[in-house]
């Protein structure tokens, strides 16, 4: 249950193995968006979550899954009203809500970026742009060194700081400068432990960054590189900030529901490569997800 979307990935996996994506059944709710004044998850929004659940547990079933591994991320997380959510999500589906909180999301994304790139990758830099936060974790083993997150959400910051379509410039710049203030707090706690070697990026902001920027389409494949540079994304900012939502949505790799959100993703986006003084990064496909699934198999029996 993600801060944008609800997503059941169906795998095949056994411990020892990578697992191999078998179904995917998606629903966004932007979930980050519907939080009402007093930050809690309003009724409707949560009739909406029960509602997708229930659809998602008829597709698990469907596909014969055998284990669920429920988890929530940081619009559930920072709901005001979190312990009625899971409650009744609880009560109706009888699916028990595990909410991570925004270390855990960072470490788990991290194990799912070195399993996926390995040992020979060196010190991982990596930078997660969700739709309520922006995790950072950094290491040279499966688990990192430092890992925090930040309400740094693409879509949190959207229904928070853009209102107008296009935005208003003078939104963009208060935006853009509240951006770069709350990454900047955090960027000597990773500068002590040096340079990385690689520094990767999962999320569908910045896979949707890299392809407007000239990246391989989703259709190639897995195991085709993918890279963002500073100096491509400091050149789309100022044209995504230019566009309506509508126009947005004409670019390659744009979904109509990301539109909306992809000029605040790209803030955040820029603001961590220049402040961590990134020039590239690769986008890894695996992420979160992964993660959960990779440290839930680390506690099984090898086949």
């Amino acid at each position: 249950m993600g801060s944008n979307t609800v997503h059941l990935l169906v795998v095949d996996a056994h411990a020892g193995a990578a697992p191999l994506p078998a179904h995917s059944h998606k629903a966004e709710l932007r979930l980050a968006e519907l939080l009402d004044e007093d930050g809690a998850i309003g009724a409707e929004g949560i009739d909406r979550l029960v509602a997708t659940i229930s659809e998602a547990l008829l597709s698990a079933e469907d596909k014969g899954v055998q284990e669920l591994l429920p988890f929530a991320t940081s619009a559930v997380r920072e709901a005001s009203n979190v312990d009625q959510v899971t409650a009744r999500v609880r009560d109706e589906t009888g699916v028990d809500l595990s909410v991570l909180s925004g270390e855990e999301e960072a470490r788990l994304t991290f194990l799912a970026a070195r399993r996926w790139y390995g040992w020979s990758a060196g010190k991982l830099l990596l930078l997660d742009i969700g739709g309520g936060s922006l995790e950072v974790a950094y290491g040279i083993d499966e688990e990192p060194d430092a890992a925090v997150s930040l309400p740094l959400g693409a879509g949190r910051l959207t229904a928070g700081w853009l209102p107008g379509d296009p935005p208003d410039p003078a939104d963009v710049r208060a935006l853009r400068r509240h951006v770069r203030a709350q990454i900047a707090g955090t960027v000597g706690e990773f500068a002590r432990s040096g340079r990385p070697d690689h520094v990767v990026a999962t999320s569908k902001t910045f896979k949707q960054l890299a392809r407007i920027a000239g990246a391989a389409r989703s259709s190639e494949g897995a195991y085709v590189q993918r890279t963002l540079s500073r100096t491509s994304l400091e050149e789309w900012v100022p044209k995504l900030a230019a566009m309506t939502t509508e126009q947005r949505t004409t670019l390659p790799g744009v979904s109509p529901g990301r539109a909306p959100q992809l000029l605040a993703g790209a803030l955040v986006a820029e603001g961590a490569m220049d402040l961590f003084a990134v020039d590239e990064l690769e986008v890894c496909p695996w992420a979160l997800r992964e993660g959960v699934i990779l440290r839930h198999l680390d506690h099984l029996p090898a086949v």
